[in-house]
């Protein structure tokens, strides 16, 4: 298990946010519920980032305006960091060029609430399997809160018909280099991580797979490798003190090298 470093852009600023508070209204005015947002620039995170070798983290453009301060990160730790946010066909390779070692995609291969597996296999001939990370963020729905977790689009608002589940992982496996994972309900929140979530990602993954949301302590990092079976990688985000939080960026990396010597 590792430690996946973050850096969320939103109007062109480093922010973190309450995921669940997204908006896809194309209003770059609405603002969502934040935690914490700066004018530290992308550039800064990523360099201390690549300092402190922490590879395979993940730049995610929360809608327009972001393309410049992604693009500086990305030159600051060249190969060291994905790129999520808006991906398509069309710009995906010019991504990789820019110096992003996978993007990552959600919306774009989602078409009324299924796989759209032409534009998959489109998109995995452009940029290779081996450099593509399916973005497979989820939540449940409202009526069934004990229910299945169904992959969510378009920042997290539309639900789609695929759970989350041992078919669905080992079947997309097959497009992919890896999985990132969002806990959409508890993103941002700080409460706490979705165990039976973390638990699933870990027996059913064929791939590498990263979860993200509700972390707040060692402890539930602790909580992650354990009930991941050590298969789970693990994003921070809010609770973070280089992202307003309480728990310490050091004592992460320290765990980090703890538990994966180089």
């Amino acid at each position: 298990m590792k430690f996946r470093p973050c850096i969320d852009l939103h109007n062109g600023k480093v922010k973190q946010i309450v995921g669940s508070t997204l908006k896809d209204t194309g209003d770059t005015e609405e603002t969502p519920a934040e935690n914490f947002a700066t004018d530290r620039p992308a550039s800064e995170y990523a360099e201390m980032y690549r300092r402190d070798v922490l590879p395979g983290g993940h730049v995610i453009k929360l809608g327009p305006g972001n393309d410049e301060a992604a693009i500086s990160a990305l030159k600051a730790y060249p190969n060291g960091l994905q790129i999520g946010g808006g991906i398509n066909d069309t710009n995906a390779k010019k991504w990789l060029d820019a110096g992003a070692s996978h993007v990552i995609v959600t919306s774009y291969v989602f078409r009324e609430g299924k796989i759209d597996y032409e534009r998959l296999d489109k998109l995995v001939g452009i940029v290779g399997k081996e450099r593509l990370v399916l973005d497979l963020s989820c939540r449940r729905k409202p009526d069934d809160p004990s229910g299945p977790y169904y992959v969510v689009t378009d920042r997290w608002q539309k639900y789609t018909n695929l759970p989350v589940n041992e078919k669905t992982l080992g079947e997309l496996a097959a497009y992919c280099d890896e999985f990132l994972v969002h806990g959409v309900e508890v993103e941002g929140k700080r409460c706490g991580i979705l165990e039976d979530l973390v638990t699933l990602l870990g027996k059913h993954s064929p791939v590498p797979v990263t979860y993200a949301g509700g972390v707040r302590s060692v402890d539930d990092m602790e909580n992650v490798l354990t009930l991941g079976g050590g298969k789970v990688d693990l994003t921070i985000g809010s609770a973070l003190d280089c992202f307003g939080g309480t728990l310490k960026y050091n004592d992460v990396v320290t765990w980090q090298n703890d538990k994966n010597p180089r």
